[in-house]
């Protein structure tokens, strides 16, 4: 049987112990099912000695459910952690935000051009001010206001949200509330925040304003996976944009959005596309 659009396309993720044969192994599996490999990464940590692989194919003799079973023995053999997904099933997203709505609108707009390769079945805020973005976009809007005294109760909400829209992945569109250790534990891995790149230098407060009042240079924003540690989970995408002393501190802010939405883009992104491994407090992206 030929390739064609309609051949079912998936994508192995991987990594074990770093050992002679792993390629040839998965290279094999994948010649004797009939798949036809369209992209393969890989990347051995020195450090670690641990082995990481991507590998996305289309499969003309079976589908990708089918491939799961078949391929245990071969992770078996290699003490493998590994998942086989089916791309044609995209990750439903369940969006976070409070006030701030540029990260949101932009993810929203990417989404509607098909850039990105996710659903998104619900957005999450502790504030109303962003309701009417999400009406525009037919998606439904969720206010959950956060008090200390009810943060529990809050967030037992909005993991009733995230199973029955059988979501995947939360992503913290400028969410500015610290979710709970137990809320961090249970969404390791599937929750990707954003955040202006001078921390730990300008904590707290107006950011921004402290950053202008010490005339940085270099405006900046990382993505990264959400941990009980603040804002020290693996990072999976960072950038900057250079500033002078002529930039106010309005041009700052403006600049630092930009910055944030671009980052933000591409974290989810590599996400849904399952090209990001944790690797420890480290991420190996395969871009």
């Amino acid at each position: 049987m030929g390739l064609d659009s309609n051949t079912p396309r998936g994508v192995l993720r991987l990594s074990c112990p770093d050992r002679m044969g792993i390629v040839a192994g998965v290279s094999t599996f994948l010649r004797d099912h009939a798949c036809n490999i369209l992209e393969s990464a890989q990347f051995g940590d020195s450090q670690t000695r641990r082995f990481f692989m991507r590998v996305s194919f289309q499969s003309t003799t079976c589908d990708v459910a089918e491939l799961r079973g078949h391929f245990a023995q071969v992770a078996g053999d290699f003490g493998m952690w590994w998942e086989i997904r089916d791309m044609s099933v995209r990750q439903r997203v369940l969006m976070m935000v409070s006030r701030f709505g540029h990260c949101l609108n932009d993810l929203l707009y990417r989404f509607g051009i098909g850039a990105l390769p996710i659903e998104i079945p619900a957005i999450v805020s502790n504030h109303r001010d962003l309701y009417q973005l999400a009406a525009a976009h037919g998606i439904p809007f969720h206010h959950l206001p956060v008090t200390p005294a009810d943060k529990p109760r809050r967030e037992r909400q909005l993991m009733e949200i995230f199973e029955e829209e059988r979501c995947e992945l939360v992503v913290l569109a400028r969410y500015m509330q610290v979710l709970s250790p137990e809320l961090c534990a249970r969404l390791e891995g599937r929750a990707i925040n954003i955040h202006h790149s001078f921390l730990p230098s300008f904590q707290g407060a107006r950011p921004y304003q402290q950053a202008h009042d010490r005339g940085v240079k270099l405006i900046g924003a990382t993505a990264h996976y959400v941990t009980a540690e603040l804002d020290e989970g693996p990072i999976i995408e960072q950038d900057v944009a250079r500033v002078d002393h002529a930039a106010s501190l309005d041009d700052c802010v403006n600049t630092g959005r930009d910055v944030e939405c671009a980052v933000l883009a591409r974290a989810v992104k590599w996400h849904a596309e399952h090209r990001v491994l944790v690797n420890g407090n480290r991420t190996v992206v395969f871009r």
